[in-house]
């Protein structure tokens, strides 16, 4: 079950459930659109994986299933991953 983490970990930028611009990579490490394709050139700068759009939960599941509420931000800022 994905987290849905409420924010950009570069950014720190608030990031909707349904927020069509949230992308994550395998690890769900979630980013805005913004710092994912300006700064971090489509790479995950903590494991260094693609990062895809984030999945969008039907808001039906939830109340079952909820977000999570854990904001995990990197203060220091993020650097992009060579390949």
């Amino acid at each position: 079950m994905l987290e849905l983490r409420p924010n950009c970990e570069c950014c720190d930028r608030d990031l909707a459930l349904d927020a069509p611009d949230a992308v994550i990579c395998t690890f769900e490490c979630t980013f805005c659109a913004d710092c994912a394709g300006d700064i971090l050139k489509g790479l995950c700068p903590n494991c260094g994986g693609d990062l895809v759009r984030r999945p969008i939960r039907p808001a039906a599941k939830l109340a079952r299933f909820p977000a999570s509420t854990i904001r995990v931000f990197k203060a220091e800022g993020c650097q992009g991953v060579a390949r």
